[in-house]
């Protein structure tokens, strides 16, 4: 389908080199910081959105995608002669999604809405899925059929710096927050049901990326040489190093692939978060 038009919104975290090469059109969600609003990604580089966490302890609030926002992009395409195919961050997480629906029914043209019920680049990986796809001419059908199978092979781990954000937002009790940060305690969380959800935690963050390798190891398998392994980060440089070279020592991969966690996602985990992405061989 070299017509299909593939959106995702900027929860997707795509690496713009892959955005650019595959024409893929991000809607951005807004971040609020420090009384002002930013479009994610466009108007306020991630870098500098990191800096400002670090230096001015503030807490970010997002703000979805409207209603508006997905009419005009939808609008746009279809009136091109152009179908649609809609990409979404968790509809769990976000009303995103359901604006994009609501835009969607009240406009007359070929559009496909799907939840990826995911977050950051798991969403990435499907819609650059869905594009090579679409680039080779596969129909709709057989476009949302592979990124189903993709979304269920997925695996991702992660682990963030402190549990405020998490707290601020609503997803941990203040007492948990509390008695993490006197312990040191590290949690390492996934993605379940389109929600984050805490696998387990270790003390220090010395100890996170040696059990994510266990947890990758005991959930994907030993024998990763023929994958693409996707590794996240937000701020910190040295964690992503870290975790690069225990993933080539132990695991070999074909490539690695490094997306930085967006202003939206970083909203809601902060500062120093860590990331790793494969796919499930059992």
């Amino acid at each position: 389908m070299k017509n299909l038009k593939i959106i995702c919104d900027s929860l997707s975290d795509i690496p713009k080199e892959l955005i650019d090469k595959y024409d893929i059109e991000v809607v951005p969600l807004t971040v609020i910081l420090d009384g002002k609003e930013y479009k994610d990604g466009i108007d306020i580089s991630n870098d500098e959105f990191y800096k400002i966490l670090r230096e001015k302890n503030e807490y970010p609030k997002t703000s979805q995608v409207t209603y508006a926002q997905f009419k005009e992009v939808f609008e746009k395409y279809v009136n091109e002669g152009r179908k649609i195919l809609y990409i979404a961050g968790s509809s769990v997480a976000t009303g995103t999604y359901q604006s994009a629906v609501m835009a969607k029914n009240d406009i007359d043209g070929e559009i496909y809405t799907y939840d990826s019920q995911a977050f950051s680049y798991v969403i990435g990986m499907l819609v650059v899925k869905a594009a090579e796809l679409a680039e080779q001419g596969k129909d709709i059908n057989e476009i949302l059929d592979e990124i189903e199978k993709l979304r269920e092979k997925t695996y991702v781990l992660f682990s963030v710096d402190t549990l405020e954000y998490l707290q601020k937002g609503g997803r941990i009790s203040s007492t948990k927050a509390a008695v993490g940060s006197i312990l040191n305690i590290k949690p390492i969380l996934d993605i379940r049901d389109g929600l984050v959800a805490p696998v387990c935690q270790v003390r220090g963050k010395k100890n996170v990326i040696s059990k994510m390798i266990d947890l990758v190891k005991e959930n994907c398998g030993t024998s990763l040489t023929d994958q693409v392994i996707c590794i996240g980060y937000s701020d910190d440089f040295k964690e992503k190093d870290k975790l690069t070279e225990v993933v080539k020592e132990q695991f070999n991969p074909k490539e690695i692939l490094y997306f930085q966690i967006g202003t939206c996602v970083g909203s809601h985990a902060g500062p120093g978060l860590t990331a790793i992405i494969c796919l499930k061989n059992k």
